[in-house]
């Protein structure tokens, strides 16, 4: 039996330590992927400090976003499905697999449904595809929460604005891209030394998050520039803001999504409609909606240059044995950057 190497987490709340695990066989579905890069989420440490979303028990192996090469194909993986040999961004689904260890980002070989796989063009090197896949599916993912179609263009009569919390965030990134590609008005926030950078995603107001008037100035600037402003997306924790805003702007009903998980001493507003950031959870329809996003949209903004994979990458070195201190960094805070190992 062939094996690998794996940061593993043996219990809640232990360090992670690298063994060896058997590797696995691919279903019919699923790619075998020979991991290159791997980069860090906060969902990474709080899963390993509280157990979320890790039924299936320990000892497993946490992440989701790996880059590499395939180094095996299922059988009846779709015809479009990237070969063997080819180079790709990949979703791990750790978090939809309830922790099973196959399918978690931290070790040298991982498995992932087909559909969760984007072919990388040359232009893009390893470290900076491993952090598209959870910013992606995240920023699509919300605004599939929301209830934007897929195929949402607004032209600029429409007039149509979008609020996000959190522009210099992975997901941040990723929603201003998204968001601005469909036509609206992307109106976020960040630290001043991000504004610029975010300017060149495609963000179209930017707000000083530090500032005590800023929901006051959000919601001035909407009102001056005659836009409506009824759909929001916080990326980072600041509801009460966000709800603010919406609420403020839209009377008679408003929509938010959240990327950090909702508590019930979490805030509510009468007229928002407040939701947890989510996929579709039938399985056929989340393959299909992560086909659509990996193997059609992305694969297709890649190809063409019209999505920038960002923030920055900071490399950790040391490669697997050093995963435990990438996630005490992030835990620690990291600000308009996104830790990445090679291993």
């Amino acid at each position: 039996m062939s094996t690998h190497l794996a940061a593993v987490l043996s219990a809640k709340g232990s360090a992670l330590e690298v063994e060896s695990r058997p590797t696995p066989t691919p279903s019919p579905s699923e790619l075998l992927i020979d991991v290159k890069s791997v980069a860090v989420n906060p969902l990474d440490w709080k899963q390993q400090l509280s157990g979320f979303m890790l039924n299936q028990g320990f000892p497993t192996v946490l992440g989701s976003d790996i880059s590499g090469i395939v180094l095996a194909a299922g059988s009846s993986v779709p015809s479009d499905a990237p070969k063997p040999g080819t180079r790709v961004a990949a979703f791990a689904p750790c978090f939809f697999k309830q922790g099973a260890a196959d399918y978690g980002a931290f070790q040298t070989c991982v498995l992932i449904p087909a559909a969760n796989a984007v072919p990388l063009p040359a232009h893009i090197g390893f470290d900076e595809a491993s952090i598209l896949p959870m910013a992606v599916a995240t920023a699509w993912s919300g605004l599939y929460t929301l209830g934007v179609p897929r195929e949402t263009v607004f032209k600029p009569a429409d007039k149509q604005a979008f609020l996000l919390w959190g522009g210099a965030s992975s997901i941040g990134t990723a929603t201003i891209q998204l968001a601005s590609s469909m036509g609206f008005s992307v109106y976020t926030t960040a630290s001043q030394r991000h504004h610029d950078y975010l300017k060149t995603l495609g963000a179209k107001r930017i707000f000083d998050y530090r500032d005590e008037a800023v929901v006051e100035h959000i919601i001035n600037t909407a009102k001056e520039d005659g836009v409506t402003l009824q759909l929001g997306f916080d990326a980072v924790g600041a509801l009460e803001s966000c709800l603010q805003v919406l609420k403020t702007l839209n009377p008679s009903g408003a929509k938010l999504a959240s990327a950090p998980p909702l508590t019930p001493h979490s805030p509510q507003m009468e007229g928002v409609e407040l939701k947890f950031v989510l996929a579709p959870n039938d399985p056929n329809r989340l393959s299909d909606f992560f086909h659509f996003v990996f193997g059609t949209w992305l694969r297709e903004k890649l190809e063409a240059k019209e999505f920038i994979p960002s923030p920055k990458v900071k490399v950790v070195e040391g490669g697997l044995h050093s995963v435990q201190a990438a996630l005490d960094e992030s835990k620690a805070g990291v600000s308009g950057v996104k830790l990445v190992l090679r291993l």
